[in-house]
């Protein structure tokens, strides 16, 4: 799953050998160390799920993170990708074979690669060591989740180029295997850890890959220019010829066309909008005890909300700082959220706030807009 992460630098040698840290207190440390540097969103949630869960979903949000900098790296082709997909689901899966992937895979990184995913990588063994210390059925979800995740991506490396994907199925398709199959395991885990949430798996499980949809797709959005950097587009073809704008002469300065081109954000802000309002169902679904749960899940979708907003007032914006929600806005989505979460009217009532003024697509090709008399920040 992206993240609105920290910004790119050259790659730094590393002078001192991979270690082995048996301690799993040690570990520990060393998972927060590493997911502060490779994602300030979920450095921020997932602290604030219970003791266990914590844990768990630090080290699953490593192990995609993984797979993420496998497939994004720009110097290795689609067959150098494979082979290291399927070394590290192998020592994911069989504990063998960690040490010689890192060893292998980080000096081949592009030169753009972050500093902490270089380190990522370079740790990935004590990372993988921490997957086999836990209960099988936590390591189940994550294997299942990190196999669909790096199969189903490296499909989509196959036809990568900057004039995006087919249609909105292939764009939700493209947005389930990045972020989808996390929601899936979110679920598992979140049952297996509370026996008030496993009787609540049926509603849960319908809106899953609704809530790694909305944040994915925010994330696209919000991105479309740092990919086009990156030589690619994940937005679907489909939607823009709709609008008039031939997303294969996609330009930053839009052509001359920038109507069509902010017609078309608007339609895509709909669809993310769409999934966020079964994000929140989701996070409301959670029993009102589980105070940890609820923030992780109520400020991610709240900071997706909030992004969108600021893309919808903008969306000829050029650099992905533009729209970029400010301190002074995420210290409000957690002190508000903080003060309403063991309410389900009051969390639907912020989000309500939240998404003033988007438009929404029900799926059926119309849409609506939401309180835009509104749309202010």
């Amino acid at each position: 799953m992206e993240d609105l992460g920290a910004g790119r630098s050259g790659k730094m040698e590393f002078d001192r050998p991979i270690n082995d840290r048996s301690d799993p207190q040690e570990t520990a440390s060393l998972h927060e160390h590493l997911l502060e540097g490779v994602s300030r969103t979920f450095a921020l949630t997932i602290p604030q799920l219970p003791d266990g869960l914590r844990e768990t979903v630090t080290n699953a949000y490593l192990l995609c993170r993984i797979a993420d900098t496998i497939e994004d790296d720009p110097d290795l082709d689609a067959e150098a990708k494979d082979t290291f997909h399927a070394a590290f689901l192998n020592a994911a899966e069989s504990g063998r074979g960690a040490t010689a992937f890192a060893r292998s895979l980080w000096p081949r990184l592009a030169p753009s690669t972050l500093y902490a995913e270089v380190e990522l990588i370079r740790e990935s063994p004590q990372v993988l060591r921490m997957t086999h210390r836990l209960q099988p059925r936590q390591r189940g979800a994550i294997l299942r989740c990190l196999t669909n995740m790096s199969r189903g991506m490296g499909r989509f490396e196959r036809s990568r180029s900057r004039s995006g994907l087919e249609d909105v199925t292939e764009y939700e398709r493209y947005c389930y295997f990045v972020a989808g199959v996390v929601g899936e395991m979110l679920t598992k885990l979140f049952c297996d850890h509370s026996p008030k949430i496993d009787a609540k798996r049926e509603d849960l499980e319908a809106r899953a890959v609704n809530f790694g949809l909305g944040l994915q797709m925010t994330n696209i959005l919000k991105d479309v220019w740092d990919d086009y950097d990156d030589g690619v587009c994940w937005l679907p073809r489909e939607v823009f010829a709709s609008h008039g704008y031939d997303l294969s002469e996609l330009q930053p300065n839009h052509n001359g066309n920038g109507a069509a081109f902010a017609a078309s954000m608007q339609h895509l802000i709909g669809i993310a909008h769409a999934h966020l309002r079964e994000a929140l169902e989701y996070t409301l679904a959670i029993p009102n005890n589980e105070t940890g749960i609820r923030r992780f899940l109520i400020w991610a979708t709240l900071l997706a909300a909030s992004t969108l907003r600021k893309i919808s007032a903008e969306p000829l914006f050029t650099a992905g700082t533009e729209v970029k929600v400010s301190r002074r806005k995420v210290a409000g989505i957690v002190g508000l959220s903080n003060a309403f979460i063991r309410s389900n009217t009051g969390l639907a009532g912020l989000f309500s706030i939240a998404a003033r003024g988007l438009p929404l697509h029900d799926g059926n090709g119309s849409s609506k807009i939401v309180g835009r008399e509104s749309n202010t920040q």
